[in-house]
This record gives structure tokens, sequence and C-alpha cells, in this order.
């Protein structure tokens, strides 16, 4: 299985940046931008900083490692490699990938939110173990993540 990389990006005003999920057929939830790692990535870190460029058209300072989980997904063990990293800047026109172009993935919708336990704990945001990580790290995120 392949292993997966999150961005938990803040913004200039050190609110978390994170997507409400509207896709058809299913209750609505919310994720940290991120994805596979794919054959052609150099590193980790190469990984996020294409997947923040694809889904949000976002350019990153600050990357700092936070945490890897691993956790059984799908009748095997996925593991997520959790980056911290702020927002340098933000071009929603450089959005681009199977995401936008397949309207049965649903829409990503771009949303900031406060540095409190209870902005995640009262969302139901995937994968359940970064969400469990964040709960827990939210209130620390300023001090833990690079300039």
């Amino acid at each position: 299985m392949r292993p997966s990389v999150r961005g938990v990006l803040l913004d200039r005003d050190e609110q978390l940046i994170i997507f409400r999920r509207l896709v058809p057929g299913r209750e609505i939830y919310w994720s940290i931008p991120g994805g596979h790692v794919e054959p052609g990535d150099d590193s980790l870190e190469h990984t996020l900083r294409r997947e923040l460029l694809e889904e949000l058209g976002a350019t990153v300072t600050g990357v700092t490692p936070l945490t890897t989980l691993t956790y059984p997904w799908d009748g095997g063990v996925k593991t997520q490699h959790v980056y911290g990293c702020r927002l340098a800047t933000l071009d929603p026109a450089l959005r681009h990938g199977p995401e936008f172009e397949d309207p049965a993935r649903g829409v990503y919708e771009v949303v900031r939110i406060p540095l409190r336990p209870a902005e995640i704990t009262s969302r139901h945001l995937i994968p359940e173990p970064v969400a469990a990580y964040l709960a827990g790290a939210i209130a620390s995120l300023p001090q833990l993540i690079g300039a």
C-alpha cells in the first residue's frame, strides 16, 4: 500500500487550512490536504509540495516533519507522513489533477479554522488517526512548525 503525506498548513493568521469535502452520495467530511507518494516523487517533501500545489495551488515554507501514523486500512496497513508547513502563496487557478477533472470526485472547498481542539473534534475529519493527532497537537502547531 502506497504511503501518503498530509500537510498541516497554517496561513499567515495561524489558522489551519483544511478541505470541506462534498462527494456525491456521501456525508460531508473534512480532510487535511495531501495524497499518495507517486513513483516520480524524489522524496516525501517533494510529494507534499506537489500535492499542495495540485490541491490548493499553494507553495509553502517551514516544512517540518510532525509525525508518522500507521493504522489498518482496506485490508492492509496505511502510513501517513504528517508535515507541518506555512503558506507562502495560494493561487486557486493553479489547482489541477483528477480531483478537479472528474465531477464524481466532488468538491474540495478550502476552509480556514482556528487552532482549537474543538475545531477538529466537532468535524468528521478523516483519516481518523490524523484527526486524533491534530486534536492533541493543534494548540502547539505554531511552535512545532518552522518559519
